[in-house]
Formats: C-alpha cells, structure tokens, sequence
C-alpha cells in the first residue's frame, strides 16, 4: 500500500538538487531564518566549518550549495535536507512547533535512549511511503454534528517522523469569518503496519491528543483510517475519544491552497470522499 506515491516523492527529493532560482531564494530565507534564531553567523559558520564569504553567498539567496554542504547545514540545524527547499512562509509555519531543539534533547538524553530506539525510524522502513498531504476528517467536538476537515502533514525530521495540521472552525453567524485556529506539532511512529502519534497544540497550548492509524488502499485513493483521543482542557476533563480519516493528496508541506479548503463541513458535503462517508458513520469503533 502507498507505494505508488515514491516515483512522486522522488521527484520532490530530486527537485531540491537543481540549482533554479526560486529554489535558492527559498534556500537563503529559510537559513537566515534559522540563523536569526540561533547566534551569529560567524560562530555557525565555524561549527559547520563552511567558509563565512561563502555561506553569505548562500543567505543572499543568489547561489545553491552543493549537496554536501546542503547535508552539513540541515544536520547542523537537526532536520531533512528537503525541509530547506520549503516556501518561507510554510516554514515559518512548520518552525511554529519549536520540536527541532527538542528533538536535540531528546538525542543527547541516556535516559530516552530505549524510548528513541522505538521512536527512530529504521532506514529500511523509512516511513517514506507515509510522508505527504493529507485531507484530515473527524466529526468536531466544537461543532455537533459537523465534519471537522483540516490539513495535515507528514514529514520526515532526520531520525524521525513528525507531523503538523491546522484546524479552522468559521463563524456560526458568518461562514466567511474564522472563529478558532489551532496548530498541532507532534511525532509520528510507523510500527507493523500502522502508524502511532502523538501531538501538542501549539497555540493554546492546553492539549495533547493521541492517535493510531492503518494504511487503506481504495481504488486509486490511499488513505489513513483510525481513532484520535485526548482528554478536554475544559473544566469537567471530559475524555473522548473520536474516528479520523485521511485522505492522501501528494507530497510535500502544507501550501496556501491546502489550507482554502480547511473548516467545518455538513456530513453530506459532496466534498468528502465517500470512503471517509463511510468510515466515519460505520457503528465499529
């Protein structure tokens, strides 16, 4: 299952090796980004031992490193090569989660080790057959009785996958004004054949919610299909638990145009792949 998608995730891998404008421009914003955040760009230099009139050359956005020095500058900041090549504005989306200097504790942490051991992901089964875009489904605990559709992403952080996904609940009154946003950041697991997560959100910063999925191959569609459950942040602690279904759309982040489509849905909204229809009102838990 899901093994049609690596000739598409290839070429994702393949695009960030062409020395193209755009890509470079993308490049040299997202590193001074990144270096803004970490120090001066002398002391960076020295511990990525790149030459400093070099590395200038690369935060202008004018020229493309090699592939070896691409490799030295995403290791040094602790994710995937690819994840460089992201436009500015979904990377600053992505960084929004603040897990990449976490995951440099949990690293260098004796006491996490026999937990990261189940956390890496082994090169073998990379995980790579998972990574993309999803369409995410559940029926909201805000809105009764409504589909809740929001972005989801998976990609790969060096030794791990993560994933993100937005949330937008619309204005009762006025469909068009946007009542709540909330961003999720978390880790994901592949295990025999299915998928673990765990998830912070990071806006209110008041939740965590844990979910299992299972690949499904429909026809064409490739989906994840699985149960989300978390306990309330209001004042009763309510525990819930919920179905999810999500729809694969293609590889990469989360863009602009993923993100049109995220709100509250009536249950027979055309929209929704019929699968999902179907899983989501099966009596089976």
């Amino acid at each position: 299952m899901f093994g049609r998608r690596n000739e598409a995730l290839d070429k994702l891998r393949v695009s960030t090796d062409v020395n193209e404008p755009v890509q470079s421009q993308n490049f040299g914003s997202n590193l001074r980004f990144l270096c803004e955040q970490q120090g001066t760009v002398s002391n960076i230099c020295r511990k990525i031992k790149i030459n400093r009139q070099q590395f200038n050359k690369y935060l202008s956005g004018h020229h493309l490193p090699s592939i070896h020095n691409q490799r030295l500058i995403a290791n040094f900041f602790g994710f995937s090569r690819s994840v460089l090549f992201a436009e500015p504005e979904e990377f600053r989306t992505l960084m929004e989660g603040n897990y990449f200097h976490a995951i440099d504790s949990l690293r260098n942490s004796k006491r996490l080790a026999p937990f990261l051991d189940t956390l890496l992901v082994d090169e073998k089964s990379s995980g790579d057959e998972y990574i993309g875009v999803y369409d995410r489904y559940q029926y909201s605990s805000i809105y009764k009785g409504k589909v809740l559709r929001s972005a989801f992403c998976i990609y790969k952080n060096r030794d791990f996958l993560q994933h993100y996904y937005i949330e937008r609940f619309p204005n009762f009154d006025n469909p068009e004004k946007v009542d709540y946003v909330f961003k999720y950041h978390g880790f994901t697991i592949p295990l025999d054949g299915r998928l673990f997560s765990l998830d912070f959100e990071a806006v209110q910063k008041n939740e965590m919610t844990f979910g299992i999925y299972a690949p499904v191959q429909r026809s064409s569609k490739s989906f994840l299909m699985g149960i989300t459950n978390g306990i309330a942040a209001t004042m009763l602690r309510p525990p819930y638990s919920t179905k999810v279904a999500m729809h694969f759309r293609g590889p990469g982040l989360l863009r602009r145009e993923h993100l049109e489509g995220v709100t509250t849905l009536e249950k027979g909204d055309r929209s929704i792949p019929t699968e999902v229809k179907q899983y989501l009102d099966s009596p089976e838990i």
